[in-house]
């Protein structure tokens, strides 16, 4: 009697419902009724596919997404296991098992009206020992419409059901070195020493022995060594650096008797002479804690030292080799139950720079305690041969296991100079003067000059109507007045444009950006500035750079912007490497080279990969007659009696070198001092090269970066220095006080 009436319900609902509603489009067709009654309409919604959900549970495993992966879970299922347990349980599973891959494969479906069972293969591969399979059952159940899964431990991998895990059993082999370009070691695994003093207990006899000591076994200057400890305390603990234990054992006879020194014994990473190129090279460090599942799943264990900075990061996949393991089943009490896989570590891969260790260390040392950077690169083939950024770090103290670094490291990141910034590729300053050899190429691009057109460089540049402006002659007369109490410097006079670019005079390039801006070529100077590739990154890739920055002079009332550009001013900046690339381009017939730092990387099998090849990234955009008057003009700066830097370069091996001085002014203290240039010795043993310096702060390009540019060509040409600078005793020892700035005497350049 209840089917009846509820099947008549039903149809005198669907009457009234016909009745009722008319259609929504009066113009469709209508069939006729086969009764006088209207036909009654039945929808079906059916529930989407058990495997629906497995789908979305398993996208969110493979993306780690473990929140969404509970999300899909039955409440009954949630009751058992809080969010926070089961995204611990899946995360230290997949960490454990470094997975790599997940994959799976529905097999078969048992469905019932509101639930069913999904037969599923599911593959997982590890990192570290393959691939393992599994045959697994998921239930899932109908509720509100969506499927859910019925979640128990054994679906993560059925061994892990009652509690158990997983536990990886690492086996790894050393770290991969890190060569020089003629194989000299940079970077090792091996046995080392850390030493330190207590200045208290140093006997004053024995110093000498101990500055020479020191400074031999760990490539820092005596000067250097004795400053660790000349302001240090007492009983203060205070580091000297680290040595492998071989040349340790060498020297023992003599440190063991050296009175406040101590030497401690660890097995680690080590970095040769308390870092060769430190910015550079970089360090190793304990994986940092944001980024442990990320090696975990690759494959590490939880101890290892990565790469964390220059090339040790770059080439991580390289150095680090291949980890073995036994992936294990642990049950709850600690106890193995089983093990699911085992594979032997693979040995790392061998990584050679472009850098030349002797070259490399020669350079940091010609820099000495000033703050700055110098480039060395080949001029025909992009390779940086040294890269050398001061105030420098000893890397070994990122390693937890050396001594020192409890004592030191905190210095290192907390220094104010930011030693741990590589100024060559990061350091972003104004150009000064250097950038007036882009001016005149945009100059004689334009048509508009020759390398003959003349122009009178006095003291002052009053053209523009606006603030009078200044050549550097003036500032000089001005500082050997106050010092003196007369000025000898007198101004340039009538010069060439050619001549312009020797003596450096501001007034002659003041000229040119006023001058191409009112033309109408208002980007004549930073269109010829991207051109020569500064204001975007050079494309070194194994260690990071800025860009730097070249703008447009705005229109209108850009004039101002225009004249300060033109000599390397106002908003513009560059790296040392910007400017030691274009320079060397400048050099070889106008071909921007990518720089490059790796030479090569040799597999264990002795199999050479990522071997160095010159990329080049264009070239110069001015015609080779503009090419030739920029060199000619570079030639003189320090070959021509009134050349900027002739002085620097008395006396000098007989090596044809070309450069540009430049004098940065920053607004505030001293002006960074530049210089940079090549050299062009034809059929030469050596490669030839380009070179740029920056110090900042200290005073005029010819002053300090000139004579620093100098001496970087004697090491590379004679393989040591040859002439002191104007404000040392000896070679690596300054006069005292050390010099701050101002106008050397010309006893001093001499």
């Amino acid at each position: 009697m209840k089917r009846f009436s509820m099947i008549s319900l039903i149809l005198i609902l669907a009457i009234l419902s016909g009745c009722a509603s008319p259609s929504a489009n009066p113009d469709a067709p209508t069939e006729e009724p086969t009764s006088g009654l209207p036909t009654a309409v039945v929808r079906v919604t059916s529930s989407p596919d058990p495997d629906s959900a497995l789908q979305v549970f398993f996208e969110a495993w493979q993306a780690a997404d473990y929140a969404a992966m509970y999300a899909m879970i039955t409440p009954q299922s949630q009751q058992t296991i809080s969010e926070e347990d089961f995204v611990k349980r899946y995360r230290d599973a997949m960490n454990q098992m470094a997975l790599r891959e997940l994959s799976y494969n529905v097999r078969s479906i048992t469905r019932n009206t509101s639930d069913a069972q999904l037969n599923v293969g599911v593959t997982y591969i590890s990192n570290v020992v393959g691939e393992i399979q599994r045959d697994m059952v998921f239930g899932v159940v109908l509720e509100n419409g969506g499927w859910k899964i019925n979640w128990e431990d054994g679906l993560i991998l059925p061994e892990l059901r009652g509690g158990n895990s997983l536990s990886m059993d690492f086996e790894s082999l050393p770290r991969g070195n890190i060569y020089d370009r003629n194989g000299n070691v940079i970077v090792d695994q091996t046995e080392a020493v850390a030493m330190y003093v207590v200045p208290g207990q140093l006997n004053p006899d024995q110093e000498g022995t101990l500055l020479f000591e020191i400074s031999k076994l760990t490539g820092q200057t005596q000067e250097v060594v004795r400053n660790r400890y000349a302001f240090a305390g007492a009983d203060w603990y205070v580091t000297m650096g680290e040595a492998s234990l071989e040349e340790i054992n060498k020297r023992y006879g003599v440190l063991s008797g050296l009175s406040g020194l101590y030497m401690v014994d660890y097995t680690s990473r080590f970095y040769y002479d308390n870092g060769v190129g430190s910015q550079t090279v970089g360090y190793v460090s304990s994986i940092p804690a944001e980024r442990l599942d990320e090696f975990l799943r690759a494959g590490y264990a939880r101890n290892a030292l990565v790469g964390a900075s220059g090339i040790e990061e770059w080439a991580e996949p390289y150095l680090s080799g291949k980890s073995g393991g036994t992936l294990y089943v642990v049950g709850p009490t600690g106890s193995i139950l089983s093990y699911l896989g085992k594979t032997s570590p693979e040995p790392a891969s061998a990584v050679h720079l472009t850098l030349d260790r002797n070259l490399q260390t020669q350079t940091e040392q010609a820099l000495g305690d000033f703050i700055g950077a110098i480039v060395v690169m080949e001029r025909d083939t992009g390779r940086v041969l040294a890269m050398a950024s001061s105030p420098d770090f000893d890397p070994n103290l990122f390693n937890s296991q050396n001594p020192n670094s409890a004592y030191g490291l905190g210095d290192v990141i907390n220094d104010a100079d930011r030693p741990l910034v590589n100024r060559a590729t990061q350091g972003q300053y104004p150009l000064g003067s250097v950038f007036k050899i882009i001016t005149m190429a945009a100059a004689l691009e334009s048509g508009t000059y020759t390398p003959e057109n003349k122009y009178e460089c006095g003291y002052e540049y009053t053209e523009y109507g606006g603030p009078t402006l200044y050549d550097w002659t003036w500032e000089r007369f001005q500082n050997e007045f106050r010092e003196n109490g007369q000025g000898t410097t007198p101004p340039s006079g009538t010069l060439t444009l050619s001549e312009g670019l020797m003596r450096s005079c501001n007034p002659w390039f003041y000229h040119i950006g006023y001058d191409l801006y009112r033309q109408g070529r208002v980007t004549a100077v930073a269109d010829m500035a991207r051109g020569f590739g500064l204001g975007s990154l050079t494309g070194i890739e194994q260690i990071p750079e800025l860009p730097g920055l070249i703008m447009n002079p705005p229109v209108p009332s850009g004039e101002v912007e225009a004249i300060n550009q033109a000599i390397g001013q106002g908003e513009l900046q560059v790296t040392p490497l910007q400017v030691a690339t274009f320079i060397a381009a400048v050099g070889n017939g106008g071909t921007l080279y990518r720089p490059q730092l790796v030479e090569k990387v040799v597999a264990a099998n002795g199999v050479e990969t990522t071997i160095f090849k010159p990329e080049s990234r264009g070239t110069l955009p001015v015609k080779a007659e503009t090419l030739t008057a920029i060199q000619d003009a570079m030639r003189s700066v320090i070959a021509n009696p009134r050349g900027t830097a002739v002085h620097r370069f008395r006396n000098f091996i007989n090596i044809p070198a070309y450069g540009k001085t430049g004098t940065a002014q920053t607004g505030a203290g001293l002006p960074h001092s530049w210089f940079a240039g090549y050299t062009n010795v034809i059929d030469g043993s050596l490669p030839n090269i380009a070179v740029a310096v920056i110090v900042e702060n200290k005073g005029e390009g010819s002053e300090y970066a000139a004579p620093i540019f100098r001496r970087v060509l004697e090491i590379y040409y004679v393989g040591r220095p040859q002439a002191l600078y104007w404000w040392e005793a000896n070679i690596g020892i300054p006069r005292t006080p050390t010099p701050i700035g101002g106008i050397p005497t010309e006893e001093d350049e001499d």
